[in-house]
């Protein structure tokens, strides 16, 4: 498994079971709120540390969580 995830499958099994945090809708929906507010520090610090694209994908990756458990 990379360090930094490639795709939804590889960044879903990092979340659940190297880190064991279950994706439940609140936490999902926490996610996606502090990740699209760029005020946020620690969204700065995300940004700063991995990238913008990272960050994006690390985003559409939480919206498809928040999707997949909506089906």
């Amino acid at each position: 498994m990379p360090l930094i995830p490639r795709n939804y499958e590889e960044w879903k099994h990092c979340i659940t079971v190297e880190c064991e945090i279950p994706l439940t809708a609140e936490f999902v929906a926490q996610r996606i709120d502090a990740l699209q507010n760029m005020d946020d520090f620690r969204t700065a610090r995300f940004v700063e540390r991995w990238g913008a694209d990272h960050h994006a994908r690390t985003l559409a990756w939480f919206r498809d969580a928040e999707q997949e458990m909506n089906e």
